[in-house]
């Protein structure tokens, strides 16, 4: 894994061992990125099951000014902590150690993009969504992105929540779903 584009560009990260995080593929990661470019520079940047950090890295590498990375694991976030070391990126990345439902009840700068990349087969975007959606941390230009294997399981979920869906993208067993809220 590594950071594929921006400042930091080619930097190996340290991963987590084991099974029980599941990186985003590169192609996914760079293809987000892409569509996203236009609004990384200057954001406000959330990554709410931030495993190794390198979503938000990636972020901060393409001219996001600020990264909060939550992950309940503290084998994460100390892979993390090294990966803020590697990339330079140190004063930039707020990390939350705590569950993803603490760390939304704790945010008070604005967001402006939000990636929500839970453990497959859970309710967490779900769950995650229904605190976002009365929050006053993301407005109707806050871009919330979904990576999930189950597309029809996760909209079934929050088709009454509100948000808007702006976007859709398929890559191998990867649903990419992007979000607004609405007005």
């Amino acid at each position: 894994m590594r950071i594929i584009g921006g400042k930091a560009r080619g930097t190996k990260l340290y991963t987590l061992e084991g099974l029980a995080t599941r990186p985003t593929l590169d192609r996914v990661k760079e293809s987000i990125f892409n569509i996203m470019q236009s609004e990384i520079y200057g954001s406000t940047f959330l990554d709410l099951f931030s495993g190794s950090g390198a979503i938000g890295l990636e972020a901060i590498s393409r001219g996001a000014k600020k990264a909060i990375l939550c992950d309940k694991s503290k084998e994460a976030i100390n892979i993390i902590k090294k990966n803020i070391e590697k990339t330079h990126t140190e004063g930039q990345v707020e990390l939350c150690n705590t569950d993803f439902e603490e760390c939304l009840k704790k945010i008070s700068d604005q967001i402006d993009i939000i990636y929500i990349d839970p453990p497959y087969q859970t309710d967490y975007i779900q769950k995650a969504l229904q605190i976002m959606q009365n929050s006053e941390f993301i407005t109707k230009e806050t871009t919330i992105i979904l990576e999930t294997d189950d597309e029809k399981r996760v909209l079934e979920q929050i088709k009454d929540l509100k948000f808007e869906i702006i976007d859709k993208r398929k890559y191998g067993i990867a649903h990419i779903i992007f979000l607004q809220k609405m007005p």
